[in-house]
């Protein structure tokens, strides 16, 4: 199975099941911030949240916003709320059953190792850690590279 939002394709193993999570079916669009996709995996969710600022088109000034918002924390908080309407959705629907792991893709290269680290703690100290049982499990932002190399088992790549 594939994932696909914008360029970016998510390859998932057969042990997992995926769908998407914030298109027309999501009833509480106007009132609740949804993550992209919701991926179960045999032992844990995944909730997944993807952004691309270096798709095809993208503009040296468009990318430069995007490392701005994205550096200056101004984006953590949309994550944050995305998680948090994303997590009550599926709580109310009875389908908190397993720890669960929010995962942002973020289509922008020129990030480093440090960048990466310093934003999934960032937003994972956004997140609060306990609600009724565990809330969030793990939190980590990665780009195409670093997603790759911690989840070779589902691996992203860009559509030509």
């Amino acid at each position: 199975m594939e994932l696909v939002e914008g360029e970016l394709r998510i390859t998932l193993p057969a042990s997992a099941i995926g769908r998407k999570f914030d298109d027309a079916s999501h009833r509480f669009k106007n009132v609740m911030k949804a993550v992209d996709f919701i991926v179960e995996e045999p032992d844990r969710i995944l909730f997944i949240e993807c952004k691309d600022p270096d798709q095809a088109g993208a503009t040296a000034e468009r990318l430069d916003a995007f490392r701005k918002e994205l550096m200056s924390d101004v984006l953590d908080l949309a994550l944050k709320y995305k998680y948090r309407d994303s997590w009550l959705h599926e709580w109310a629907a009875q389908r908190v059953n397993k720890p669960i792991t929010y995962l942002v893709l973020l289509g922008l290269s020129s990030l480093s190792s440090a960048d990466l680290l310093r934003r999934s703690e960032v937003l994972k100290k956004a997140l609060p850690s306990q609600l009724g049982g565990a809330f969030v499990h793990a939190c980590l932002v990665l780009n195409l590279e670093a997603w790759n190399r911690h989840f070779p088992h589902m691996c992203v790549s860009r559509l030509p």
